[in-house]
């Protein structure tokens, strides 16, 4: 038996168990299986390294940055970034990656012209980590938007149309807006959006968001997270099975 899962919480949104159970039905891999494991908190993961026949996890939501401690080792980019959304299991060592930026960075370069240099992007947690270490990618700064965060460049009060303007990707990182709490966003100023705008929105889970939604009013060009979250998945597949002793170089934690 080869045991996957997911750890976060909440999963009532999450897609990742029908996606790997449909593509073990598709591949013919009867001795596959994949787990929602709904952790109350971080420290209940060490459950899970008892477990003999476990080789691969997905992390999402809020776990991506708290999960680094009960790792071995970590993979340089996923060290860089600060977060880490796939973990392999070989002989009870675990290794950290994160394919998120992967995911983003594939799904949200057709949308770019020529012109793009500054994203606007809410929300400080470990999907910001991965958003802003691909626009670092793509030559695109950001600023981050946040309530929280000591290092946010602006808090939602102190978005100006000025602010709007300078910024022509706006990115939603947050879980607001999420099923089943669909009718939420974030308290941004959408009235100061306009055509020449492109939002995205990680959630993908109802699949236009309120904050699309009302971006969408505005005249944006909108996306939401679905290609990203199966692009990222395809990425941890590949970790999974690939059978190098790439994973032998990985940084110690």
């Amino acid at each position: 038996m080869k045991a996957f899962g997911l750890i976060g919480n909440p999963l009532t949104h999450s897609f990742s168990k029908s996606f790997f159970e449909e593509k073990f039905k598709f591949e013919n891999l009867e001795n596959h299986s994949y787990s929602l494991f709904e952790l109350r908190s971080i420290e209940e993961v060490l459950a899970l390294k008892l477990d003999p026949f476990l080789i691969g996890l997905n992390v999402t939501i809020p776990y991506k940055q708290s999960i680094l401690p009960y790792l071995d080792h970590i993979s340089e980019v996923a060290l860089a970034i600060g977060a880490v959304n796939t973990i392999k299991i070989v002989d009870g060592v675990w290794f950290g990656y994160n394919t998120d930026y992967i995911g983003f960075l594939n799904s949200l370069k057709p949308l770019l012209p020529y012109n793009i240099k500054k994203a606007l992007v809410l929300g400080s947690g470990g999907a910001y980590c991965a958003i802003k270490y691909a626009l670092q990618k793509l030559s695109i700064s950001c600023s981050l938007v946040s309530r929280n965060s000591a290092s946010k460049d602006y808090s939602y009060s102190e978005i100006t149309s000025s602010v709007i303007k300078d910024h022509q990707l706006i990115i939603n990182a947050t879980p607001l807006g999420m099923f089943p709490n669909i009718n939420t966003a974030p308290p941004f100023p959408f009235h100061l959006l306009s055509p020449n705008h492109i939002v995205y929105d990680l959630i993908y889970n109802p699949e236009e968001s309120l904050f699309l939604k009302n971006s969408s009013f505005m005249g944006c060009q909108i996306k939401n997270g679905y290609e990203m979250l199966t692009i990222q998945a395809e990425e941890s597949w590949k970790i999974w099975n690939d059978a190098s002793d790439l994973h032998q170089s990985l940084k110690l934690i």
